[in-house]
């Protein structure tokens, strides 16, 4: 039995280090997601940024912004980790605004998300909206913290190695 030589092996081995995304993942509002979701994207190469407009919500072991900043750059996936506060419509505008790289809120898919008439009330036009994933990630049934942020990130790493996500591999030669 002969081997074939892969350089995903490598990786795999510990044999070379893991690629750095490039990428900014923005956790949108103080949440046990929010906090997975930094401690999972910065161990898979992501530079995290805990985004929380409400001075009296933190995370313990996270640096939180308050404002909108640099960071948020073409290089941005953001996050909002908590779809019943009552600043996603401005804090969505105001992303939206921006050079964001990819936006999504959590929520279920069986009913419309309290950003879209958020947002309409706001005055942004709906083909802004529409920019606003929801659901985010892939779909395996996640319901805890931790397994709606291996999803979401799986989703967003997918996307950043240009594949569909799921268990489709059939674009591999």
């Amino acid at each position: 039995m002969s081997h074939i030589h892969d350089p995903a092996c490598e990786i795999a081995h510990v044999d070379a280090p893991p690629v750095v995304a490039g990428r900014t993942l923005v956790a949108a509002f103080a949440s046990p997601v929010a906090s997975c979701l930094l401690r999972f994207g910065a161990e898979l190469g992501f530079r995290t940024v805990l985004f929380e407009p409400d001075e009296s919500r933190d995370l313990p072991g996270f640096t939180v912004m308050r404002s909108l900043g640099d960071w948020l750059d073409g290089t941005a996936d953001v996050v909002l980790t908590d779809h019943h506060r009552d600043e996603i419509g401005p804090v969505l505008r105001d992303v939206l605004k921006g050079q964001t790289r990819w936006i999504g809120i959590m929520g279920s898919p069986r009913h419309t998300g309290p950003h879209v008439a958020a947002l309409a009330e706001l005055g942004v036009p709906p083909e802004e909206i529409a920019r606003v994933h929801r659901p985010i990630g892939l779909n395996i049934g996640s319901q805890t913290p931790p397994e709606i942020a291996v999803a979401t990130l799986a989703g967003l790493i997918a996307d950043r190695n240009g594949r569909p996500g799921g268990f489709s591999f059939s674009d591999i030669s």
